[in-house]
């Protein structure tokens, strides 16, 4: 039974990602005038379908993924069903495709801080200072002499501004040597430690314990919902910033990402936990979700961007759009393979 919860929990949150970012697609579609076949809701075959005006409405067999097929993406089909040139993509003006292109991601972001507001808004939310706490006894902080009440301005050259930075950039360390730590003190005093982070085994990896402790303020009411959304979702963008930066430059290994394996494996932890952090969990893979698609590669609505951009430099003259779809094309490939290593490694993962 608590197997098919956690699907049923997975499917909804997955869905409702997709949803949000497709729909964002699909509504200024809407008002650029661009015509939609299809908004569908999974991929496969179909399971449900209804005809619009327009536009037919789908839920399809597989619940991973979703798409809004608008007319300019396949050429030769917008040939075939007659669709004016009028209502095809790349009609419209650059601005009007950047604003389509953008709103996937765009929804992913705005759906996620509307979450962190609500959950600060109902449970309260914390502040989010880069200040030590407490230190472990005999830990590595307190043997380099790191103390409660420290304020981190730099890990290894790198300026913190919340505490998630020191979370991500203490993980993404070289802890084979010592990891750099500039602190303010209580009497406003600079210094710098140099921490040797102690290895241990938890749950059957290993991991590196530095031995300090961020405790939060909890904070409660509108303002302070709002200050905690901004703050909180800013963060967030800023480790997704980190975390892309330091994959491209092989400090975070493939083996260290989550596909929809490793997505259902922590859905059913989080739901254990309340739907607090269940809710934390969606706005936390709604980030991920909107900053992913905009990185600026094909298949990804921010390679349509790019596209975008070039066409404008060039002073109107668009890139062929046979040769933009054979791009994408090759791009979709190369990030469905990419899935399936990820996939295979969560799978991997689990026993």
């Amino acid at each position: 039974m608590e197997i098919l919860v956690n699907i049923l929990l997975f499917i909804l949150i997955l869905g409702f990602i997709v949803f949000v970012h497709e729909l964002g697609h699909f509504t200024w579609a809407k008002i650029c005038g661009v015509y939609v076949y299809e908004f569908a809701l999974g991929m496969g075959p179909k399971l449900w379908s209804k005809k619009g005006k327009e536009t037919e409405y789908s839920l399809r067999a597989i619940p991973i993924g979703g798409f809004c097929a608008m007319a300019g993406e396949d050429v030769e089909g917008d040939e075939l069903k007659k669709v004016p040139k009028k209502k095809r993509l790349q009609s419209k003006t650059p601005f009007q495709r950047f604003l389509i292109m953008f709103f996937g991601a765009g929804n992913n972001f705005i759906s996620a801080f509307l979450l962190l507001f609500l959950i600060a808004l109902i449970w309260g939310g914390t502040t989010l200072k880069p200040v030590v706490t407490d230190v472990l006894d005999g830990g590595a902080a307190q043997a380099a002499g790191i103390t409660a009440g420290d304020k981190i301005t730099y890990i290894d050259s790198h300026k913190i501004k919340t505490s998630d930075d020191i979370s991500i950039y203490l993980a993404v360390s070289d802890h084979k040597k010592k990891t750099e730590i500039d602190v303010i003190k209580k009497s406003g005093e600079k210094a710098t430690y140099r921490v040797m982070p102690k290895k241990t085994k938890m749950n059957g990896n290993e991991v590196y314990i530095y031995g300090i402790t961020m405790q939060q303020e909890e904070t409660h009411g509108i303002i302070a919902s709002a200050k905690y959304m901004v703050e909180k979702g800013i963060s967030l963008c800023r480790q997704m910033g980190i975390t892309v930066k330091y994959l491209f430059t092989g400090h975070i290994s493939l083996k260290q990402l989550s596909g929809p394996v490793g997505i259902y494996s922590i859905v059913g932890q989080q739901k254990e936990s309340g739907i607090q952090n269940l809710l934390y969990l969606v706005a936390f893979l709604s980030i991920n979700v909107g900053f992913i698609n905009l990185l600026p590669l094909p298949a990804f609505d921010g390679g349509h961007i790019v596209f975008i951009i070039i066409e404008v430099l060039r002073g109107g003259k668009p890139v062929p759009p046979e040769i933009e779809a054979k791009i994408h094309m090759i791009g979709m490939m190369l990030l469905l393979l990419l899935m399936l290593v990820i996939t295979v490694s969560d799978v991997i993962k689990l026993f």
